[in-house]
């Protein structure tokens, strides 16, 4: 085996293919995370991404992009925006992870979107976890009939507040893939309220994840695209999403709605019309993710599996981060694990959006008073 680093700009055609035919040979890739078109956007926003190039007999049989940060801590490629990761190789292809760090000048390689049991990888799993989808592979009628069998009364209540929704403020259309961007900049609005409202960090506050958003955006092959959905209640818009596609499969990325609708749980509505058009488009599922909210639970029709797991090499710089990121994680996975912690954490961190947004409100006036409404 030799392993060869570069940047994704200085891969060529001819390796930019062989990437392409290793990804459509293995279903189990099949996620634009994934696909090399994602890899050269970020190698040209980001300075610390990297590629392995790993040949057998001079064949190249694998590929692994990764963020190289500093001390050598390395990280998935997008790390906390995206939902899958992995070695993009021939089947089976069984590496020594430790190896592979060496050649990739890593000290540790934290994930936790891993596809699941890939062969370097999998001694070094300490969790699987399922990341719900949408199955659509055979037909819209036949995925909304295992929907309204698992879960009727959420049905027709989603049902129901559509037709209400309708009703009160105008017909609904639904617009798959749309190419304008004021639409896009409406959703990442929406989406950045969210943050600021839930008390997250708010994303799109880094300038080059909305170049990324943009370039995604834009970008158009039958392999690999954005895909911008938006559902409007007459001409508003009311709830939309942005995500990214393969030739087979949609994965969750930005979903996104007007509050000022939210009685009608139009993010939910939302998703059922994305998985019609999806289907109509010749889409095989909607991968929605790991972890968050119970909709997942009631939407779902199967599951696929992502690892969670930590490689490292004998160093200081690996045993400081076991230290700073191993609890981390864990109190993560217990969390999202348990729907009670999770509703619990989620309203903490409501409340403190809500008096950080208020605070803000309140200096933008002159007038600052306590949290606590003392003075």
């Amino acid at each position: 085996m030799n392993i060869s680093v570069v940047r994704p700009g200085d891969l060529g055609e001819s390796e930019i293919s062989r990437w392409r035919e290793l990804q459509g040979a293995d279903p189990s890739l099949d996620n634009p995370f994934l696909s090399v078109e994602f890899a050269l956007a970020m190698g040209r926003l980001r300075d610390y991404v990297r590629v392995a190039v790993i040949q057998d007999d001079n064949k190249i049989v694998g590929f692994f992009p990764y963020e190289r940060h500093n001390f050598g801590i390395g990280k998935p490629l997008g790390g906390f925006l995206t939902t899958c990761h992995g070695l993009i190789s021939v089947p089976d292809l069984r590496l020594n992870a430790r190896a592979l760090l060496r050649a990739c000048r890593l000290s540790v390689f934290d994930f936790d979107h891993l596809v699941a049991d890939q062969p370097t990888f999998a001694v070094h799993q300490s969790d699987v976890r399922p990341a719900p989808v949408m199955d659509l592979s055979g037909g819209f009628d036949f995925y909304i009939g295992q929907v309204k069998a698992n879960s009727p009364k959420n049905y027709k209540t989603v049902r129901y507040k559509e037709r209400k929704l309708g009703r009160e403020q105008g017909e609904l259309r639904f617009e798959w893939d749309s190419a304008d961007a004021a639409t896009l900049r409406t959703l990442l609005n929406w989406k950045s309220d969210q943050y600021r409202r839930t008390g997250r960090v708010d994303r799109f506050a880094q300038p080059w994840i909305v170049r990324l958003l943009d370039e995604m955006h834009a970008h158009r092959s039958e392999t690999f695209a954005g895909v911008l959905t938006m559902v409007y209640a007459g001409d508003t818009p009311v709830a939309g999403h942005f995500g990214l596609r393969t030739a087979h499969t949609l994965v969750g990325w930005f979903p996104a709605y007007d509050v000022e609708f939210a009685r009608y749980s139009p993010g939910i509505m939302h998703h059922l019309h994305m998985a019609e058009h999806a289907a109509n488009a010749g889409l095989r599922q909607v991968d929605m993710g790991k972890g968050g909210r119970e909709y997942k639970g009631w939407l779902k029709s199967g599951d696929l599996f992502v690892a969670e797991g930590r490689v490292s090499r004998p160093s200081a710089t690996a045993a400081v981060h076991w230290m700073g990121r191993t609890p981390v994680n864990k109190a993560r996975t217990i969390v999202t694990d348990r729907p009670r912690l999770y509703r619990l954490a989620d309203r903490v961190l409501k409340g403190f959006g809500r008096m950080r947004t208020s605070t803000q409100n309140q200096s933008a006036t002159g007038v600052v008073k306590e949290p606590w409404g003392v003075g």
